[in-house]
C-alpha cells in the first residue's frame, strides 16, 4: 500500500471519531432525534475493509453506519446534515442516523432491523450473478445478528447458489447489553460459517492494516472463486450500544483495557514507526479534520429542513416502460 493511501486511511479514521464525538454532543443538545449508534472504537474495521474493495463492489451494513458512509466517500457535510435530519443530508434528511445510503457510492444503506439486510445482500449478489459480472457484495453486521434466522437463511443461500458475498461480522463483544458468551452457542462466531462449508477467518479489528490485509485476501477469494467468505473481525465499541445505554452490563476496567488498544493510536504508532509520516504530518491531518468537522456542523445547522412534500417522494418506484 502506498504511503498516500495509508495517510488517507488515517484521515478517515480520525474523521469518523470526530464526527461521532460531535454527533454525541449535538444529540445531547437535542439537535438530533431518534436513535443513534456510535462507531467510536470500531473505526479500523470499516476503514480497512472498504480500503480493500474496488469501487464497483457493493457495501451494505447495519445501523452503526456513519463511519461506513464516510469510508465509502460520503462527506462529513452529508453525514452531519443527515444526522440533523436536514434536506442536504445524503438521504435528504429522511433516513437519519440508521439509514444512510448512497447508490452512487455503492453504499446500499444502513438498516435498522437486526440482520434484516443479510438477505438483501444475498439478493444484490444474485443480481450481479445474473448480470454475469464478478462484483463482490460486502455485508457487515454485528455478532447479535448471527443468532437469528435471517443470518442462517442468507448464508445458506449464498453457499448453495455460489454468491459473491463477503460476510463480515463485527464482533464488538456485545449484542446490545448481552455478551457473546451468554447468547451464542459458540465462542468463535466464525465457527457458524463451518455449518455451511464456507471458508472463514478471524482478524484483530483494532489494527486497520491487519483488517485491510485480511479483507483484501477475502475479496480476492470471493471474486476469483465465485464463492462466499466469512470474516470475523474482533473489535469493541467504546461507548454504549446507543445514546440511551446506561452501560450497567460491563465493568469500567474492561472498557479501559480495550481503550488502551485504541485503533487510531495503534495506527498512529504504525505510521510513525514505518516512517510513513512524521508527528507533525499526523498533527496536520488531525487539525484539518477538526476544521472539516466544524464546517460540517455549521453546514448542517444552517441547512433547511426537508419540505413537507418530501413525505411523499421515494415511496414508490415510478413504472418504467421497457
Amino acid at each position: 500500500m502506498k504511503k498516500e493511501q495509508q495517510l488517507d486511511m488515517y484521515h478517515q479514521m480520525v474523521l469518523i471519531r470526530r464526527v461521532e464525538e460531535r454527533g454525541a454532543e449535538l444529540y445531547q443538545a437535542g439537535k438530533i432525534g431518534g436513535f443513534m449508534h456510535l462507531y467510536i472504537g470500531q473505526e479500523a474495521v470499516s476503514t480497512g475493509l472498504i480500503a480493500a474493495r474496488e469501487p464497483r463492489d457493493r457495501v451494505i451494513t447495519a445501523y452503526r453506519d456513519h463511519g461506513v458512509a464516510i469510508n465509502c466517500g460520503l462527506s462529513a457535510d452529508e453525514v452531519m446534515a443527515e444526522l440533523l435530519g436536514k434536506a442536504t443530508g445524503m438521504s435528504k434528511g429522511k433516513g437519519g442516523s440508521m439509514h444512510m445510503a448512497s447508490v452512487e457510492k455503492n453504499m446500499w444503506g444502513g438498516h435498522a432491523i437486526v440482520g434484516g439486510h443479510l438477505p438483501i445482500a444475498a439478493g444484490l449478489a444474485l443480481g450481479d450473478q445474473y448480470a454475469k459480472n464478478d462484483n463482490v457484495t460486502i455485508c457487515m453486521f454485528g455478532d447479535g445478528a448471527t443468532n437469528i434466522g435471517y443470518f442462517h437463511e442468507a448464508l445458506n443461500l449464498a453457499k448453495t447458489w455460489g454468491l459473491r458475498v463477503l460476510w463480515v461480522c463485527e464482533n464488538n463483544q456485545y449484542g446490545m447489553g448481552t455478551s457473546v458468551e451468554r447468547a451464542s452457542a459458540v465462542s468463535d462466531i466464525r465457527q457458524k460459517a463451518e455449518g455451511y462449508a464456507m471458508k472463514n477467518a478471524e482478524v484483530n479489528g483494532m489494527d486497520v492494516m491487519a483488517v485491510y490485509e485480511a479483507a483484501k485476501e477475502a475479496i480476492q477469494y470471493v471474486r476469483k472463486e465465485g464463492q462466499p467468505y466469512f470474516l470475523e473481525v474482533d473489535t469493541y465499541r467504546f461507548r454504549g450500544h446507543s445514546m440511551g445505554d446506561p452501560e450497567r452490563y460491563r465493568k469500567a476496567e474492561e472498557v479501559k483495557q480495550w481503550q488502551e488498544n485504541d485503533p487510531i493510536g495503534i495506527f498512529n504508532k504504525y505510521l510513525l514507526d514505518t516512517k510513513a509520516s512524521t508527528r507533525k504530518g499526523l498533527d496536520e491531518i488531525e487539525a484539518r479534520v477538526e476544521e472539516e468537522v466544524n464546517k460540517a456542523v455549521e453546514f448542517a445547522e444552517a441547512s433547511p429542513e426537508p419540505a413537507l412534500e418530501e413525505l411523499f417522494t421515494n415511496v414508490y418506484v415510478e413504472e418504467v416502460n421497457r
